[in-house]
């Protein structure tokens, strides 16, 4: 289906150059002099190369949807992390490149994950915007600290280093965003 350059959202799959782009961030820009354009940040869905691309209204893009279908995290062993289907009970292994060595620590067991498809080719998985971890390791809160808005280093029980507020302290569970790797808040649990 195309579409006009500038009705490119966040998390939208293209076609551009031949090969399928996902749209990471995008930035309306309208210069004082020229006509206006969007500035997105596209990344290629099978090797996860970076694109800095203008596109300007009158220009249109091919919009491709994917084949959407959940399945739940299992288990990994070495590179290849084994999910299951939901409706099936059909099992399936990923090498931890098509879901991004950035995102693999994240993974929880029985985590609903989404995996996209596009004509019978995997080409995605998808994490979801955000799940629950426990603190191990936070640092001390230095006095006078918590009157102004700052945060401290803690460590995840996955390893994973994140800036929380002064008040989490060790075995706090927290909320965290996955894709920007960020506290979010406590869980209420």
């Amino acid at each position: 289906m195309k579409i006009n350059g500038n009705a490119i959202r966040p998390g939208m799959v293209i076609e551009h150059q031949g090969r399928l782009w996902r749209a990471v961030k995008i930035q309306h820009t309208q210069p004082g002099k020229g006509g206006a354009y969007l500035q997105a940040e596209l990344k290629e869905l099978r090797d996860g190369t970076k694109l800095n691309e203008r596109f300007r209204s009158s220009e249109t893009v091919e919009r491709v949807h994917l084949e959407q279908k959940e399945y739940q995290y299992l288990f990994s062993d070495g590179d290849m992390h084994t999910f299951m289907d939901n409706e099936t009970f059909e099992q399936i292994s990923f090498a931890g490149d098509l879901l991004g060595e950035d995102q693999v620590p994240f993974l929880q067991e029985g985590m609903a994950v989404t995996v996209g498809s596009h004509e019978g080719e995997t080409i995605s998985i998808t994490l979801p915007d955000t799940a629950i971890f426990r603190i191990v390791e936070a640092d001390a809160v230095v006095k006078g600290q918590t009157a102004a808005s700052s945060y401290k280093h803690a460590i995840l029980e996955n390893g994973v280093r994140i800036l929380v507020p002064p008040h989490v302290e060790t075995g706090t569970r927290v909320v965290v965003n996955l894709a920007d790797r960020i506290y979010v808040e406590r869980a209420k649990d």
